[in-house]
């Protein structure tokens, strides 16, 4: 397989907010389709030992920008 044929990609991760008991505070739809709307893919959640999620991961090709890609 050569250089050119190895697919790269970009992470980005969204930490959801979280209320005192350490589980999320809101529903994040919102932040999800916008992140969808830029290509981004959600591929893994990264919880806490004791419940609630710390951060969701997400992945696109390297290079998908579409130019709304703050956050």
């Amino acid at each position: 397989m050569s250089q050119s044929d190895v697919r790269r990609w970009e992470y980005k991760t969204l930490r959801p907010s979280r209320d005192e008991t350490k589980k999320e505070a809101t529903d994040p739809q919102a932040a999800l389709n916008d992140y969808g709307a830029d290509g981004w893919e959600l591929v893994a959640t990264i919880e806490y030992t004791g419940g609630g999620t710390k951060f969701l991961v997400f992945k696109r090709p390297a290079g998908a920008s579409t130019g709304g890609d703050e956050g």
